[in-house]
């Protein structure tokens, strides 16, 4: 079954209150392998990005400006993602901001299947600190590059993790 491990980067918390992706980035598993397909772009989200999230990812609007925006990305990003299942941690979040993004684009809302690997961190490893830096740390996975989120590089750890579990 082809699998997609997929993450996001954004403005801010809630894409009800207007926030937007500023990264998206997935990596197809073929046979519970990684294989050299990827999609990664960044983009630009046409509205400040909060402090809070900056500090996350270190994306600044002036970085982003000349970057397409999400609904010229889209057709291909769909295609990428087609028929395939979606793995991602925190599923709500991005699966959210990616759905609000179709609709303003005036494109189908998603309907893959999805594996959130938080759901399934918290039960293989209930109380335990179950992020994407703890999992690393957990299944032995060196992610001591990662000193900002990044969705291609969480991406890549997130496919390690995932596979370990």
């Amino acid at each position: 079954m082809r699998q997609i491990v997929l993450d996001t980067e954004t403005t801010g918390l809630d894409p009800k209150q207007g926030h937007r992706i500023i990264e998206v980035a997935a990596i197809e598993l073929d046979g519970r392998k990684v294989s050299s397909r990827t999609f990664h772009r960044y983009l630009n989200p046409e509205r400040e990005i909060d402090e809070g999230a900056a500090a996350v990812h270190g994306l600044t609007l002036e970085r982003l400006q000349n970057e397409a925006k999400f609904a010229e990305v889209a057709p291909a990003l769909l295609e990428f993602i087609a028929g395939a299942e979606l793995i991602i941690h925190n599923a709500p979040f991005d699966i959210g901001f990616l759905n609000t993004e179709l609709a303003l684009a005036g494109l189908p809302l998603l309907d893959n299947r999805v594996i959130d690997t938080l759901k399934v961190a918290k039960e293989l490893h209930p109380g335990k600190k179950n992020n994407l830096n703890a999992l690393c740390d957990r299944y032995q996975i060196d992610n001591s590059h990662r000193t900002l989120h990044g969705a291609l590089l969480d991406t890549e750890l997130l496919a390690e993790v995932y596979l370990g579990m």
